[in-house]
Parts: structure tokens; C-alpha cells; sequence
């Protein structure tokens, strides 16, 4: 009798703790969904998501720029070696010894000047000196002779070249051969000089084809003598070949791509976004350039575009699109044109004429009154 009194103790207490775990659990639930309801019932400064939250709607904060018509020039990247223009090596007209050596490395040597004298005689034999001549005027660019050493006459006295007026030799691939032409523009870098931009035009092409290396030798002189341009140095070209003109160009990482369709996120003026398409041209540097679906002077997604849809609004932190919704009335600035809707930064009185009266004007003339 004892056990069957307690037992039915012990379940009333259950029944209470289940009883009062559901009051307990109703009661937060209820408190849960009136705060969630609250706080979706707030204005712009409430936050949901990634973005702010306005009339029930996530705003996401995106980069922008405004489109503008500009030029778009293609080039191609290559290198080459920098040398004379002209250079010639110089032999002797007869064989012998050299036994003196008027012009060493680096001196300039005018056409017909001596170099050096090489004497012919042998054991039982006078011969007068033969003297060698300059055959060009120019610098010495190598002089590999010594007084003393024998020679004949096809070894090379010295090298002259005239580095007043200096080449460079490149190779171009053969699927850029096309856009070749005398007189293109090129800019040139040098390891010794990483941050000079000399210029270069091309001044001759090959007309072959080196079939082993499938390439077209060019070569570019300089707009300029340099003395900072020595021959033998190694030369980065920066070679512009099309130039497209006046066109719209845009990043393509602000491309988005849909079943092989290209789309673009324009800014409205209310700012919300339109999902436009376009149609890409040339891609130059990883830039494209647009041929349709963008006009100049509009206002175009450069990041943040992957969360977008179409009739997203968002917050341009570029400052080139201004939410209406911070001057109090969304409809106010429906019918301005989308360069002349006001920044808080310039916010004018709207009531004073013009726009050309503030707030401030007012207080001030008061004062003076």
C-alpha cells in the first residue's frame, strides 16, 4: 500500500515538471518570434545577412565605376639585345707580327686612322710596317690583338662599331606577324635602369620566317641617343600594335558569365541593379573591351557582384551611386538625372532657390538681421 502511495507521488511530480517545461518552452518561443518581428520591422540601420536591411529588403555593399569612352591599345611582350647599328671587324693586309697598337678598347677612331702597324719580315728579310686602318669611323668595340702576337690575314685586329646610334634585335612569334608595321612604338626597360621607359620605333622587319624557331626578326632604334644605352645590354620591348578607339572597357573580373553569355550589374538610380547583357571585343591586359549593353557615364558593378540578382539593391561604397534613402524620401530624386542627385557631403537646403542657399547662409543672414 506504502510502495502504490509513493509511486503515485513520484509520477504527479512528473506530470508537473512536463507541465511546466512546456509553459516554460511556450513562453520563448513566443518572446522569440516578437523580437524577430520587431527587428525586421526596423529601418536601414537594423543588419540582416551579409548586407543592411531596409523595407524588408538585404542591401549588399558593391564597388563601382562610371563608364567612360576611351582607347584600348594592344601590345606584346618580348626582349632583345641591344647593339650598333653598324660595326665591322677589321684584318690585316698581310701577315706577320704585331709591333704596335695605336687604339685599344673603348677609343674612338676615325675612318682611315691608323690601329696598328704588323711587320712582315721574317729571319733574313726587312720589310717595311703595314699599317692598319680604320675602315668605318666608331668606337672600338673589342681589340683581342696584343703587341707581339702573330697573325695572319684572316685574324681580327679589332671590332668598331658606332654606338652613337644604337639597334635593338628582337624575335616576334609568327602568330603575331600579322600586326607588325614599320614605325610602331615600343617601350623599353633595362635591368640596369628598372624604373626609365626608353622609347624605340620599329624600323625594320625581316621578310622570312625562321623556320626553326618560328619567329620574324625585327629590329627598333631609339627616339633618343642615351649614354645610359650601352651595346650588349638586354632590353624588355613593350611593343603597342592596335589601338582601338574610343570604346568602353571594363575589368574582367566584374564580367559575369551565364550559360556562355556575358552579363554586366548597372546601378539605377533608385540603387537597385539591372543584370545586363553585353557583348565583349578585345581583351587587352584583362581588360574588355565592351561593343554593346553599356552605354558611357553609367554606373557599373566592380566587386561584390556575386551575391547580386536582378532588382538587388545595394550601397555603393565608390560613391558613385547615392541611396536616396538618406535624404528621408526615396521617390524625391526618381526624376533626376543620375549626375545630378546630391551627396550628403553637399546637401543643400530644399528650399532654398537654386540649391545655391544652405542652411547655414540662412543662420547667418538671420544673425546679421
Amino acid at each position: 500500500m506504502d510502495y502504490e502511495l509513493e509511486e503515485k507521488k513520484t509520477s504527479g511530480k512528473k506530470s508537473v515538471i512536463i507541465v511546466l517545461a512546456i509553459i516554460i518552452i511556450t513562453v520563448l518561443t513566443t518572446v522569440f518570434i516578437i523580437n524577430r518581428n520587431k527587428g525586421n520591422s526596423k529601418g536601414p540601420e537594423s543588419f540582416r545577412g551579409f548586407g543592411f536591411s531596409g523595407a524588408g529588403q538585404q542591401i549588399t555593399s558593391v564597388k563601382t565605376i562610371r563608364t567612360q569612352k576611351t582607347d584600348l591599345t594592344d601590345f606584346i611582350l618580348t626582349n632583345g639585345d641591344i647593339e650598333t647599328q653598324v660595326s665591322v671587324e677589321v684584318y690585316p693586309s698581310i701577315g706577320g707580327r704585331v709591333v704596335q697598337v695605336n687604339k685599344t678598347l673603348g677609343d674612338y677612331v676615325n675612318k682611315g686612322e691608323v690601329i696598328a702597324y704588323i711587320d712582315p719580315s721574317e729571319p733574313g728579310t726587312v720589310y717595311a710596317k703595314s699599317p692598319v686602318t680604320a675602315s668605318i669611323s666608331g668606337t672600338i668595340l673589342s681589340s683581342p690583338i696584343k703587341t707581339g702576337q702573330k697573325v695572319n690575314v684572316n685574324s681580327v685586329i679589332t671590332k668598331i662599331g658606332d654606338t652613337k646610334n644604337l639597334q635593338i634585335k628582337s624575335n616576334i612569334p609568327e602568330r603575331y606577324i600579322s600586326e607588325l608595321k614599320i614605325g610602331q612604338s615600343a617601350e623599353i626597360t633595362l635591368e640596369a635602369y628598372p624604373e626609365v621607359i626608353f622609347i624605340a620605333k620599329i624600323t625594320k622587319i625581316s621578310p622570312v620566317v625562321d623556320s626553326l624557331t618560328r619567329t620574324k626578326e625585327i629590329y627598333l632604334t631609339f627616339e633618343k641617343n642615351d649614354p645610359r644605352i650601352n651595346a650588349g645590354m638586354f632590353a624588355k620591348v613593350k611593343l603597342f600594335t592596335s589601338t582601338y578607339k574610343n570604346c568602353i572597357i571594363i575589368a574582367q573580373d566584374s564580367i559575369v558569365t551565364v550559360n556562355d553569355k556575358s552579363y554586366l550589374y548597372v546601378v539605377n538610380q533608385d540603387c537597385t541593379v539591372t543584370k545586363r547583357e553585353v557583348t565583349l571585343g578585345h581583351n587587352v591586359n584583362g581588360y574588355y573591351e565592351i561593343t554593346s549593353g553599356i552605354d558611357a557615364n553609367e554606373i557599373v558593378v566592380t566587386e561584390g557582384m556575386l551575391t547580386l540578382f536582378d532588382g538587388a539593391s545595394v550601397s555603393d561604397v565608390s560613391g558613385n551611386a547615392v541611396m536616396p534613402e538618406t535624404f528621408g524620401d526615396k521617390d524625391k530624386f526618381k526624376d533626376f538625372p543620375k549626375d545630378k542627385i546630391p551627396s550628403e557631403k553637399n546637401k543643400k537646403d530644399e528650399n532654398a532657390p537654386d540649391g545655391k542657399k544652405t542652411a547655414k547662409d540662412k543662420k547667418t543672414a538671420k544673425s546679421k538681421d
